[in-house]
């Protein structure tokens, strides 16, 4: 899934490339993935990319007032095209093009879903926060406001696991699945962590393990095109979607705690003291 630095570089790439195009047609391929009527998506015809933002993990493509607001969930992508096949592509099928966006210079981009389980979702508003995910996100990690303070604040009083108050968009926005694991990673602490019980020391450990772990990855993907962000991504982790390959920190070997819908991986040396977690989703907590 795309996460923060990856929205993040996407937005840039598309400020370099797209502000300043008339959008010529948007053509819709799957119905599904378009979660608004009004505007319709065909106003943006005519209109100008004005500029380019990301709220969390949403895309927000500014059309002359209008927002195009994306969200790409856990398959979808956008691929950048210099040239964008003028015929119209017919929808059904096992393609993955979900919705298309021509220029008026020829060129434009995709947004692509792949697997059976849809979660694209591409909102057509006057305001980014019309957007129900939008409006409810938490603070911004890399936010200037967002302190060691800020952070206090949230884990204080908070009865669940650190893991997954990273992950809660509502808590704090751009998060997700991959990143939290190599936050708690760099910041020695494991994912089952109560918040409510991290020390100011440690709440301040995990602050500068989150922007340290965001800002490096960010880094990583500054000027590359949208079509390499997902190599970078993979490339530039430590642990997650490691399972079974050696701790780049201790040596251990990367261990992986399984759900129902997702994973989750991490170092014993390096986090819970060497010992593994129950692979379970009912394991006990881990203090």
């Amino acid at each position: 899934m795309p996460e923060l630095p990856e929205v993040e570089s996407l937005a840039a790439f598309l400020r370099e490339h797209a502000v300043g195009r008339v959008v010529a047609r948007v053509d819709v391929l799957a119905i599904s993935a378009l979660k608004t009527y009004d505007p319709p998506v065909t106003s943006l015809g005519g209109l100008t990319v004005t500029g380019v933002a990301r709220y969390g993990k949403f895309l927000d493509i500014d059309v002359d007032g209008l927002h195009l607001v994306v969200h790409l969930a856990r398959a979808g992508w956008l691929r950048w095209r210099d040239e964008v096949p003028v015929r119209p592509v017919r929808p059904g099928g096992k393609n993955p093009l979900a919705l298309r966006v021509h220029l008026d210079d020829g060129s434009g981009f995709d947004l692509t879903e792949v697997g059976t389980k849809k979660g694209l979702a591409v909102y057509v508003v006057r305001d980014p926060s019309d957007v129900e995910g939008v409006a409810a996100l938490g603070p911004d990690p890399l936010s200037p406001s967002f302190t060691a303070e800020t952070l206090a604040g949230i884990v204080r009083g908070k009865r669940t696991q650190i893991k997954g108050l990273l992950r809660d968009q509502k808590i704090v926005a751009g998060i997700g699945n991959a990143y939290s694991d190599e936050v708690l990673h760099a910041a020695k602490m494991s994912p089952f962590k109560i918040a409510s019980s991290l020390t100011d020391e440690e709440v301040q450990t995990l602050y500068d393990a989150m922007v340290t772990t965001l800002r490096d990855a960010m880094a990583r993907s500054e000027g590359l095109a949208a079509q390499d962000l997902k190599a970078e991504k993979k490339t530039g982790l430590r642990v997650h979607g490691r399972t079974g390959e050696k701790c780049p920190v201790c040596g251990d070997t990367i261990r992986e705690v399984s759900f129902a819908d997702s994973s989750l991986q991490y170092c014993p040396t390096c986090q819970t003291n060497g010992k593994p977690l129950a692979d379970r989703r009912l394991s006990r907590l881990l203090k």
